[in-house]
Order: structure tokens, then C-alpha cells, then sequence
């Protein structure tokens, strides 16, 4: 099974670090991902810019509009993301707790819909080219 690891970061959190702990945690982090997909266990991950530079868009009663920032009021927004492989939803959770990111924010941890049978139920045909999981 895949699980996604939505990272979420206060930046009131990330900013009161030192500068040297947060190399710290932003190295082990990365070593630990590097372990785990050797392992097999990380299928992908990246690290979004700051919510500053993103742009939501709304399609209410035929009116589209676009508006900076995330959709959400929050002090919590979504900083980058992991899929990773696990047999069960609670290994996934215990790979999730490894990340020291849930000490500056949290970590979200949610199944992946297989869209290959989403494809089957709904009568879609595949792709001649790789869109899912099959792109990581």
C-alpha cells in the first residue's frame, strides 16, 4: 500500500530554531529518507516553497477567481510531502513519527487511492503514459 506524508510547518517554529539546528534536523532528515528509500519504503518526496508563493484558485457558480496564498487560514501550511510504501497504515504512521517535523508542525498521514481501479470502475481508459505512482 502508499501512504502520502503531507508535511505541514509553522514558520513561527521553523524561524525560532537556530540556524544550526535546523541544518541539523534538515540533514538527518534527509539521511533518513535516503535509508528509507534504499530500503524500498520511499516512493518519492519534495519540498514545497513557502505558502507566500503559492496562488489558490475557486470555481464557485461559473466564476473563477485566484487568490495569493493558500486556501486555508492557518499558521500550519503545507511545507512538502513524502509517498512512501508500507504494509499497513500503521507502519506508515511509525514511518511518519521518525520525521522531526511534527515537532515544528505535523505530519498528515493518508492512503492513496489505487486510480488504476478508480480507471476500472469508472470505464477510463489507462494512459499511454505514466501519470500515478508509476512517475516517481
Amino acid at each position: 500500500m502508499q501512504f502520502l506524508m503531507l508535511v505541514y510547518s509553522d514558520a513561527t517554529l521553523l524561524d525560532a530554531l537556530p540556524g544550526e539546528q535546523y541544518d541539523k534536523l534538515m540533514r538527518g532528515c534527509l539521511e533518513h529518507a535516503d535509508e528509507l528509500h534504499a530500503a524500498g519504503k520511499l516512493k518519492g518526496s519534495r519540498q514545497l516553497e513557502p505558502a507566500a508563493t503559492a496562488r489558490t484558485i475557486r470555481t464557485r457558480n461559473g466564476s473563477t477567481s485566484v487568490v495569493d496564498g493558500p486556501f486555508a487560514e492557518t499558521k500550519e501550511m503545507l511545507a512538502g510531502f513524502n509517498i512512501i510504501e508500507a504494509d499497513s497504515f500503521e507502519e506508515a504512521v511509525r514511518i511518519a513519527m521518525e520525521f522531526p517535523w511534527s515537532r515544528t508542525g505535523s505530519i498528515e498521514v493518508r492512503p492513496i487511492r489505487d486510480m488504476d481501479a478508480v480507471r476500472g470502475r469508472v470505464g477510463a481508459a489507462k494512459p499511454r503514459h505514466a501519470v500515478g505512482s508509476e512517475a516517481l
